[in-house]
């Protein structure tokens, strides 16, 4: 019994590995962003000179707002391969490395969807015109709910590190 026991917690222990799979999938996915977002920048320098500033203000925030995607999807490939597959060998080059745990990746996440969220609706608050009074209410709800539920992340996070502060090590 011991040993079938040990065979399933094998099994259990090496699924992890399936995760690289979308680790990979997201960096090609990002490659692709990339791809993107270099058409996006080209699209905005060479017709820079037609355009007012309203207009040159929405091109810049739409490429802070890829940027941002983009630094999320960073985040999320390496500190989930961290946190969940394996550690990398070579630690000691990105300081940051092993330090962003599970809880403070979803305060990231949600960090970064807020400050998406707010690129959005300023986008949408400089063309106001194109949008209904209905419409720019829910977009204003949607990203209170984003600021919400970031704050309720972080309060969460707060709370269950102050009650691991005096527990020992799990044996």
């Amino acid at each position: 019994m011991k040993r079938l026991e040990v065979f399933v917690e094998s099994i259990i222990l090496a699924s992890r590995w399936l995760l690289v799979v979308f680790y990979i999938g997201l960096g090609l996915a990002l490659a692709l962003y990339a791809v993107s977002f270099g058409y996006k920048l080209w699209n905005f320098a060479s017709h820079l000179f037609g355009m007012d500033e309203t207009e040159t203000i929405l091109k810049i925030l739409g490429l802070i707002d890829a940027a941002l995607i983009a630094s999320l999807v960073v985040m999320v490939i390496i500190s989930g391969y961290e946190n969940f597959v394996s550690r990398f060998d070579n630690e000691g080059d990105v300081h940051w490395l092993g330090q962003i745990d599970a809880g403070s990746l979803k305060i990231k996440v949600a960090s970064t969807i807020v400050a998406i969220s707010s690129i959005h609706l300023l986008q949408i608050f400089l063309n106001v015109p194109q949008y209904t009074n209905e419409h720019i209410f829910w977009y204003t709800v949607l990203h209170v709910t984003f600021i919400l539920s970031a704050l309720f992340l972080a309060l969460i996070d707060k709370i269950s590190k102050k009650g691991d502060k005096g527990k020992g090590p799990d044996l």
